[in-house]
């Protein structure tokens, strides 16, 4: 795949003097020191994205950029991937769902991307800011009335918040009633959990919903795709609703979960606002920590070493983000050229609905619980094995509990209500079973089937 190097040139630690593994307990514990080691091949380096699967692993910011934006040199279709092609990627690799080829922007060049990202910037360019802020205080009041009246004063916010929360706000956009919700969220949450059959359930989902609108359309993000000049067959359309799904709520609960452990955090400077420390999180712990696999059209030269055409070209934007020939000058740099959302005409097209919803989110959380904490130092939280993303596996949090809600019910919520009044009846959460005093019955259904009930105050 590559030049090979002389022996003496190989960093010490390499396992077995091969390439690098990115993925695993080590790395998941501790991949800033896999970063340190790749940095003396230079701004490249092999790597094992998963077992037996290689790439080249770019992490210099500079050469990250050049190969973000080079679209004549670098492009996405991984069709072209020689060692799957070559039947020497395994069946059933964990790399194969991520780096597969789908017919969706992500993965198309020329012509063919331009038309496809064409309508989803147009749709999410509609996307009204001040509704998109509503929908995430709403969402995120939901999930805090589901555990903040627990007697003992816990949460784990991964599974309770973080998690769930994109997923909410992303059913709203997308316009679901709420047993197709339900579908979507099972089904995207099932694709991250490894649950079999979770890719049927999702496309089964999304194929009865845009079914729905083209009966029915309404203003929503669905109904946008299917209306946009570029003419999308519905096909088209259930791709790229897979598209924002995958490549919008994982992420957005990775930042939502830092950001909140980085602000809640022994190292956090108090008076900083929390746009700052959403900031530091896409700067320094990417949420999508290593991705973006383009396939070189033509050998080419990256420092000393040189790719063959059509082998994997992966970006570790975490690495390009904390690449110590930037940092010497980051305070000189502007706060958003960090690289957590990508460059060039693959860049994600909802940074800036990204950058909102993880700020909305953050301060939701804080203006709602009382004198919230973490419960162990930022320094001892586990992360995710993945090579993929950057997140946390647990956020626990001790705080003051609310009043528990009596016998009334709230008749909905929005943005300017009280505490109290946000506090919903008790329905079954999304993490650890929990004990609450003064439950109603709960409600029946998934869920965005509960939150939407929440909202009517049923």
């Amino acid at each position: 795949m590559q030049q090979p190097r002389e022996p003496m040139e190989i960093p010490p630690g390499c396992p077995a003097h091969g390439n690098v593994q990115m993925y695993g307990p080590s790395f998941g514990a501790d991949p800033d020191s896999h970063y340190a080691q790749l940095r003396h091949y230079g701004p490249s380096a092999p790597v094992d994205i998963a077992p037996d699967v290689q790439a080249e692993l770019v992490t210099s910011y500079d050469a990250a950029l050049y190969v973000l934006q080079n679209p004549a040199s670098f492009v996405r279709d991984s069709r072209r991937w020689n060692a799957l092609n070559e039947g020497r990627v395994p069946a059933g690799s964990p790399a194969l769902p991520m780096m597969g080829y789908r017919p969706n922007a992500l993965f198309s060049d020329g012509a063919a991307h331009a038309r496809l990202r064409g309508a989803v910037t147009d749709s999410l360019a509609t996307v009204n800011e001040h509704q998109l802020i509503r929908q995430t205080q709403q969402s995120a009041s939901y999930l805090i009335s589901q555990f903040s009246t627990d007697i003992r004063g816990q949460a784990e916010l991964m599974a309770e918040y973080a998690q769930p929360l994109p997923l909410l706000v992303f059913s709203e956009l997308f316009g679901c009633p709420p047993e197709i919700g339900d579908r979507v969220i099972a089904g995207i949450s099932g694709i991250f959990e490894g649950t079999p059959g979770a890719d049927e359930v999702l496309g089964g989902a999304l194929t009865e919903l845009i079914a729905l609108k083209r009966r029915r359309p309404k203003d929503d993000l669905t109904t946008r795709l299917m209306e946009h000049p570029a003419q999308l067959s519905d096909e088209e359309v259930l791709h790229q609703l897979v598209t924002l799904l995958s490549g919008g709520t994982a992420p957005l609960a990775a930042a939502i979960g830092t950001s909140s452990a980085l602000y809640l955090g022994e190292d956090w400077q108090v008076g900083l606002p929390v746009e700052d420390a959403v900031s530091q999180t896409l700067w320094n712990y990417a949420p999508i920590a290593n991705y973006a696999a383009h396939y070189p059209t033509h050998d080419v030269e990256l420092g000393d070493r040189v790719v063959r055409a059509n082998d994997p070209v992966l970006i570790s934007f975490a690495a390009a983000n904390t690449d110590p020939k930037l940092t010497e000058h980051r305070e000189q740099l502007s706060a958003k050229a960090h690289l957590a959302f990508g460059a060039g005409p693959h860049a994600c097209p909802a940074k800036d609905p990204a950058f909102m919803i993880t700020v909305t989110a953050v301060e939701t959380l804080l203006n709602q619980l009382l004198d919230v904490e973490m419960r162990v130092p930022f320094k001892s939280l586990t992360w995710a094995p993945s090579p993929w993303s950057r997140t946390l596996v647990t956020l626990p949090i001790r705080f003051t509990p609310r009043a528990a809600p009596q016998a009334s019910k709230p008749a909905g919520t929005n943005a300017g209500q009280t505490s109290q009044q946000q506090a919903a009846v008790s329905s079954p959460t999304v993490g650890p079973s929990r004990t609450n005093t003064g439950a109603a019955p709960q409600p029946k259904g998934g869920l965005f089937s509960r939150f939407l009930a929440w909202t009517r105050g049923e």
